[in-house]
């Protein structure tokens, strides 16, 4: 059994930002194996469906980024899946945009979503980071950046991440998260 987390922020305003590539992901996840619908428990929205013959819950935390931490451990603890089961989808302003790496641990590098599910879990979880890109001047802070919107161009860039995202879940349920490394890679490496 496994716990697939996307996640962003909730509220329309929030909707389409480069914080809540997570979320995007996570409805991309739910379209292509056909899950359920998603119901709110655990101070998110959640939905249950099969990945790989596996049976997998979909949850979109809906405390805000900072205390995504609260909903994540509820759900965890309620259907007793341990932290190598979960796997995280984020959004890293250190990798260009659409740009995708997994990783089992690590550390936070500044993610508030992240510092919180740390320490309500440990660090030992899966992770899918999605790059969305650092702002090219010094312009907007990076918390302004990261809750902005993106443009067409960058949204189809991100909708095919997306669907690659979806693939690297059902690879890392199957084979782990080392083999999910190599495969997006591989994927990486297709694009030049």
């Amino acid at each position: 059994m496994f716990l697939v987390v996307g996640l962003g922020n909730p509220g329309t305003e929030y909707q389409n930002t480069r914080h809540n590539v997570g979320f995007m992901a996570a409805d991309v996840i739910s379209c292509r194996y056909k899950f359920g619908a998603f119901k709110s428990k655990f101070d998110g929205l959640i939905a249950e469906g099969q990945i790989a013959s596996e049976k997998v819950y979909l949850l979109k935390p809906q405390t805000f980024m900072n205390l995504s931490g609260n909903s994540v451990v509820k759900a965890a603890l309620f259907f007793k899946i341990l932290p190598e089961n979960v796997i995280v989808i984020h959004d890293d302003i250190d990798l260009a945009l659409g740009q995708l790496k997994a990783k089992m641990g690590g550390g936070a590098g500044g993610h508030n979503g992240l510092k919180s599910i740390d320490s309500n879990i440990t660090p030992q979880y899966n992770r899918i980071r999605i790059g969305v890109g650092r702002p090219q001047n010094k312009g907007p802070q990076v918390i302004d950046y990261v809750l902005g919107h993106f443009s067409k161009q960058d949204k189809a860039v991100l909708e095919k991440a997306f669907e690659t995202v979806s693939e690297a879940v059902e690879v890392i349920i199957q084979n782990g998260i080392d083999s999910c490394s190599n495969f997006l890679g591989m994927q990486q490496a297709k694009k030049k």
